[in-house]
């Protein structure tokens, strides 16, 4: 496949070079299976291989793109998208910079964070997976649902004015299993990110779910008063704020456009907590990471926050031409976001619930329907839910009806910061729409902020 993909891209530069065109051409290749479970069934069992191939001209300041799902063997297709675009480029609005064309140094193939035995699991292997994640745990009333996606990605491109290609393939696995009461409304779940087959963990999160099912069928379910709480954050959780940063936070395009809660001003100085370091790290093979950007940068780690120090914005090569910056190696699909942990020796939940504590703790695994309230002020807003925990000062534990948190991330990663766990794990991120993605943030297991005050507080699950 690489070879025969490689082929195909130098054959159509040459024909978009002998018409004269001026385009940048890629390929998006994925074999992707999923199974799907509801009502402690599957309810779907899907594969499908597609390709996707996009042809992007320019002129001048002009640009237009044409996509179409392709096969290989159908060249006389691939060729009249181009044609597509090249014919579309001559009636675009043209743009207030001029986009650079990148000229490839080198040609760059990455498989390293390919894994066969990951990528070719079978139908029987994830169904054994659920059975040993949940074994023990399902009743008539408790019922199961949940995910288990995996593949393959390919991206590959090149250009008119490189006679080098870049190709990139790697592997991917996210599982999510939840457990609901169908009688009482609760909801637990626990999810695993996989980049190599040796990643799968179904023992891992049969002991996490099993943990939650135990305190959600005894312990008894209380609706929170509204009012300041310190809350503990899972992985998905933190996760998610930092995703949500990746967008409003440290992207120069977006703060250029208004939409960030960061200024220029802020670079070099203490912006968040000292507790608080973030990077994007493409040597970390958990977060599927680039180790070249598009336009042939070598990506190293690149320091974001040191120390709640904000250290810089990244540039993708686009906003770079659009803004007059310089580019930073972030032309990527994803960036590979790792969280540094601290100093707290708390690494499961059982050592969290176990953990002495002066105040009552609200442990927040997942935040539900996440959005933005004000990007240039960082808030955002969100609700607890599957598995949400009340971790009193005397000892018990309740669990909460879900509650509403709306803060800013200034706030979150802030003074309000009290403590993070040693113990770093991925969280997959991916969206299950669209072209495959493979996505995944390295965070603290847990994260501890004092004092946040939660807004809105649901009197049943």
């Amino acid at each position: 496949m690489k070879d025969r993909i490689l082929q195909t891209l130098h054959d159509l530069r040459r024909y978009a070079r002998e018409k004269g065109y001026e385009v940048s051409l890629f390929f998006h290749v994925e074999d992707s299976y999923l199974m799907r479970f509801a009502n402690s069934a599957i309810s779907l069992n899907t594969n499908e291989h597609l390709i996707r191939f996009e042809a992007t001209a320019y002129d001048g300041r002009k640009r237009a793109s044409y996509e179409m799902i392709t096969n290989l063997d159908d060249v006389e297709a691939l060729k009249t998208g181009i044609d597509t675009a090249a014919e579309m480029v001559e009636h675009a609005m043209p743009l207030t910079y001029e986009p650079t064309i990148p000229v490839l140094p080198e040609t760059f193939i990455d498989e390293s964070n390919w894994d066969a035995e990951l990528a070719s699991v079978s139908n029987e292997e994830r169904l054994a997976y659920f059975n040993t994640a949940v074994k023990g745990l399902e009743t008539e009333e408790i019922r199961l649902s949940g995910i288990f996606s995996n593949g393959t990605n390919v991206l590959a491109h090149t250009n008119t004015r490189s006679e080098h290609a870049q190709y990139f393939q790697t592997s991917d696995a996210q599982i999510t299993a939840v457990l609901s009461h169908e009688r009482l409304k609760w909801e637990v779940s626990a999810g695993q990110s996989a980049q190599r087959k040796t990643d799968l963990d179904p023992q891992a999160l049969r002991a996490e779910l099993a943990f939650l099912v135990k305190h959600y069928r005894e312990d008894p379910p209380q609706q929170l008063p509204l009012g300041n709480y310190d809350i503990v954050f899972g992985p998905a959780a933190t996760a998610d704020l930092v995703r949500i940063m990746n967008w409003i936070g440290f992207n120069g395009g977006m703060m250029k456009r208004g939409y960030s809660f960061l200024k220029e001003e802020e670079v070099g100085r203490q912006v968040l907590s000292p507790l608080f370091t973030l990077t994007d790290d493409p040597t970390r093979r958990e977060t599927f990471p680039f180790r070249r950007d598009f336009t042939g940068i070598e990506r190293k780690p690149f320091p974001l926050f040191e120390r709640g120090v904000f250290k810089g914005f990244i540039w993708s090569q686009d906003e770079a031409d659009e803004f007059g910056a310089q580019p930073t190696g972030h032309t990527v699909m994803h960036n590979s976001l790792v969280m540094a942990g601290g100093e707290m020796a708390v690494d499961s939940l059982e050592e969290l619930v176990a953990q002495r504590r002066e105040n009552d703790l609200l442990y927040v695994p997942f935040l539900h329907y996440m959005n933005i309230v004000n990007p240039s002020q960082g808030v955002v807003t969100a609700s607890s839910r599957f598995g949400a925990l009340l971790l009193k000062a005397d000892g018990s534990i309740a669990i909460p009806y879900n509650v509403r948190l709306t803060h800013s991330l200034k706030t979150i990663f802030g003074e309000n910061l009290a403590w993070l766990s040693r113990k770093t794990v991925p969280h997959n991120t991916s969206s299950s729409y669209g072209a495959r993605n493979p996505t995944a943030v390295i965070v603290p297991r847990f994260l501890c902020v004092n004092d946040l005050a939660i807004s809105h507080s649901n009197d049943s699950f």
